[in-house]
């Protein structure tokens, strides 16, 4: 079987979203496919009062999302996780999840810690829907665009572990390179932030296929553009050094998948109480950039003024 090929503004995985499956999702709860969730509408006497059940799957492959010999605690780990990041990002609460495993060999030794680490999550972010879905289609000129913690560790995560360029550049930095194997492994969904992305964001989506190539998403759907100060994005510590010593490029950090952070647009009259809130819960904002006018793709800005030219703008599943 072939794939479409992808265009210059979209992945291989929307090119062939856009084609097959957009004609079949002729509900208008499903957004046309043009976002990380969908809508299940309550019926009955009380439905306009009712809160939005939003439904969301992201699958995790072997090969892209973890690698064969990964830790089953952490591939639990990361299943569930990446789902509650689209969760967080709609400002949405989860209810529940369902399981869909498929494995080639597995016995008790690998289920044994898979479910454990299942079910321990599920405790950990479990709670009661509550509050009113937030999609990527609000954003205003004008709005800040805000991210959550740093951008691009995931991806040098997985370079190592691959046995890229990087395992050798951190070759003395133990501590540097199990932080981004982590980050790539087991992601932090920020869920205690999604009643804050509900009161706050106009427009939000979480970062899974890159900054850069989400922050096109969220601009595509909203009908704008964007102007991104390069310096303002957030960076792990390991993650500059890595920057400052050429190991890395910064197209690589904005454009590489598995962040499962929060990118959000935010009014200027909402930013002071939602970087409150995210305080209150432990979790770093940085405001990166402006939402503006028009339907150019965003722009990435150096200290030095110039525009990065970018050859890739997000991770393709296909």
């Amino acid at each position: 079987m072939s794939f479409p090929v992808a265009s210059a503004h979209r992945s291989g995985e929307e090119t062939l979203i856009a084609r097959y499956f957009k004609p079949l999702a002729t509900d208008p709860s499903a957004f046309d496919l043009a976002d990380d969730a969908a809508i299940l509408r309550a019926v009955g006497e009380d439905a306009v009062a009712a809160t939005d059940v939003v439904v969301t799957t992201d699958a995790v492959v072997e090969g892209v999302h973890f690698l064969a010999h990964d830790p089953p605690d952490t591939i639990a780990r990361k299943a569930l996780r990446v789902n509650l990041s689209d969760l967080a990002a709609k400002g949405a609460a989860p209810a529940g999840f369902v399981l869909t495993l498929a494995l080639r060999d597995a016995g008790e030794v690998w289920l044994e810690p898979f479910a454990l680490a299942l079910g321990e999550d599920a405790k950990a972010f479990g709670c009661p829907p509550a509050g009113k879905m937030v999609r990527r289609s609000g954003a205003k000129p004008g709005d800040r665009l805000v991210v959550t913690g740093t951008i691009g560790d995931a991806a040098l995560g997985l370079d190592i572990l691959k046995g890229g360029p990087l395992a050798t550049a951190l070759v003395d930095d133990a501590t540097g390179k199990e932080m981004l194997i982590a980050r790539y492994r087991v992601p932090q969904p920020r869920n205690a932030l999604a009643t804050a992305v509900c009161d706050h964001a106009s427009a939000a989506m979480d970062v899974s296929d890159g900054l850069a190539g989400d922050l096109a998403k969220l601009c595509a759907a909203s009908g704008v553009s964007a102007a991104i100060d390069l310096s303002s994005i957030p960076v792990s510590t390991t993650g500059r050094k890595l920057l400052a010593s050429g190991a890395v490029s910064i197209e690589a950090i904005i454009s590489g998948g598995d962040d499962y952070e929060i990118l959000c647009a935010i009014s200027d009259d909402c930013y002071e109480r939602f970087a409150h809130e995210a305080m209150q819960a432990g979790i770093a904002v940085a405001t990166i950039g402006t939402v503006i006018a028009g339907t150019a793709s965003p722009r990435f800005i150096d200290v030095q003024g110039r525009e990065l030219s970018l050859q890739r703008r997000s991770y393709s599943h296909f």
